[in-house]
């Protein structure tokens, strides 16, 4: 059912402590309903297109469902650190694995990622560097240190859902004069290519985009906001949300 169909305001237990939908939502009382926001952050934007994650250049997606390997930069010293990856499964289902880092500072999945969207650290020790979540030399996320959290605005659509885009945030900063990002909003269907969803220039601003109708998303697709500098070293710092409710395909 679509995000459109239900009311504003939604009626828990006979009409005692009614809240809007998407507080409903929240609390995860709405069958088949769930709420996403997603964030990254790219600190040094130039004049080659790069998406907006931790890592910083263009984001490389799995082809296949691969284990995935923490390794910190602390080495040794983060032995015991607590690591939770989240992606999907090689059947695009969600998947959440949590590893803790042995004497070397790494540990890998023993589940296959066929997208790793999201990482965290979910144990009380912090790391003492920058943590990646890689396979066989590429990094398909990264903890950077200090934020105990990857900073990607990027996810997929879960196999049996479809998602609702409600709105998306983007702020532009640089110290440089007449220096601006182009950034655009991108989704991928399943053996498609990206498609520009949304196109703007940002001037040392923020760009508010509320869709007033959610732009609906379907099962499998790939979601990605990304940028670029109009001219030589315009060192764009670029954060971007995406607010997202999604739903199940059979849900009510």
């Amino acid at each position: 059912m679509s995000i459109t169909s239900y009311p504003k305001v939604m009626t828990m237990g006979g009409g005692v402590g009614d809240y809007p939908y998407f507080m409903q939502v929240a609390r995860g009382l709405v069958d088949g309903h769930k709420r996403l926001f997603k964030f990254g952050f790219n600190g040094d934007i130039d004049t080659a297109v790069e998406d907006i994650w931790d890592a910083g250049g263009e984001y490389t997606y799995q082809s296949s469902a691969l284990a995935m390997t923490a390794t910190s930069g602390g080495g040794a010293t983060d032995n015991g650190v607590e690591v939770t990856i989240e992606g999907l499964d090689a059947s695009y289902n969600e998947l959440s694995e949590t590893v803790t880092l042995a004497g070397s500072g790494a540990a890998t999945t023993t589940g296959t990622f066929l997208r790793t969207y999201r990482a965290f650290i979910s144990g009380s020790q912090e790391p003492t560097g920058d943590i990646d979540i890689a396979n066989g030399g590429t990094t398909y996320a990264r903890i950077a240190d200090g934020e105990h959290q990857t900073l990607m605005a990027l996810w997929t659509v879960p196999a049996g859902y479809t998602a609702y885009l409600l709105q998306t945030d983007i702020t532009a900063f640089t110290e440089q004069n007449n220096k601006f990002a182009v950034v655009w909003v991108q989704t991928r269907e399943l053996n498609g290519v990206f498609r520009t969803q949304d196109k703007f220039a940002l001037v040392e601003n923020t760009h508010h985009q509320q869709y007033q109708v959610p732009l609906p998303i379907p099962e499998k697709t790939d979601i990605r906001i990304r940028a670029i500098g109009n001219a030589s070293s315009p060192n764009i710092e670029l954060s971007a949300g995406l607010d997202i409710i999604y739903i199940e395909n059979t849900a009510p």
